[in-house]
């Protein structure tokens, strides 16, 4: 991790849409599990390391959202793009995706 930098977004467009992939840095690789659900933060997450502000000026741009991480997702929530309510939880991690319609 450098400085402040804290969370790994990956961004990939196909046509109009712009989907953003973020999660907290120091998760990526791992994999949570809980029940029958699973979530992998590999390669689908694993970009450009970036600062809290950076991230939500990234969200502020995409069209589609997959966010995965306790600092992650709450940014997502305290900028609103993300309902508090909406969010699951996986193997104690929260996980929460975003559509701008």
């Amino acid at each position: 991790m450098v400085g402040d930098r804290l969370i790994c977004v990956r961004t990939y467009t196909k046509g109009v849409e712009l989907l953003l992939a973020a999660c907290d840095s120091d998760i990526l690789g791992k994999t949570f599990k809980e029940g029958e659900l699973q979530i992998e933060c590999g390669r689908f997450y694993d970009g450009e390391e970036v600062t809290v502000e950076e991230f939500t000026a990234q969200l502020r741009q995409c069209t589609i959202a997959n966010l995965v991480g306790k600092r992650t997702v709450e940014a997502a929530i305290g900028e609103g793009f993300v309902d508090e309510g909406c969010v699951i939880w996986i193997g104690g991690i929260p996980h929460a995706q975003m559509v701008m319609m």
